[in-house]
């Protein structure tokens, strides 16, 4: 399971109410992700609209034709995880800042275990690299290890 099915919407209930429709709690699914790029936002206080559209403007601005279906959100909020632990914040400081960033929130288990599947892959990457004689693409794994250890 991807760890963006583990990311939530903090204050579900209440963005639900307010935008009085119903919506499931996982940032990232189907049913979400049509919201934020279709809903009727407006609906929204301020303050939570302010974080919606942030996240929208940040992981759902892209061109494909199949946007917001094309992965690409995905794969940025996971590029945004392994800068906040670059920048060597722990999962739950990784948790604390997507939720002042974004209302988001996931158990900081789940942030711990895809940080550590993250440092494994690199690890294979950085072997596969030298064993095919690869050293500048063995020395970028290495490198993006570190940042993540």
């Amino acid at each position: 399971m991807a760890i963006t099915d583990k990311i939530y919407v903090k204050n579900h209930r209440q963005l639900a109410s307010q935008l009085e429709v119903s919506f499931p709690k996982s940032a990232f699914s189907g049913a979400t992700l049509d919201l934020l790029f279709q809903g009727e936002l407006e609906k929204l206080d301020e303050a939570n609209r302010e974080r919606v559209l942030d996240f929208a403007e940040d992981f759902l601005d892209c061109s494909c034709q199949s946007n917001p279906y094309c992965g690409h959100p995905e794969r940025k909020f996971i590029r945004y995880l392994l800068d906040l632990r670059a920048r060597n914040l722990d999962p739950e400081s990784i948790v604390d800042v997507m939720t002042d960033d974004y209302m988001l929130y996931a158990y900081p288990g789940d942030i711990y275990s895809f940080l550590d599947d993250a440092v494994r892959n690199l690890e294979a990457v950085e072997e596969i690299a030298r064993v095919d004689g690869r050293e500048k693409q063995a020395q970028l794994a290495a490198q993006r290890k570190h940042e993540l250890l």
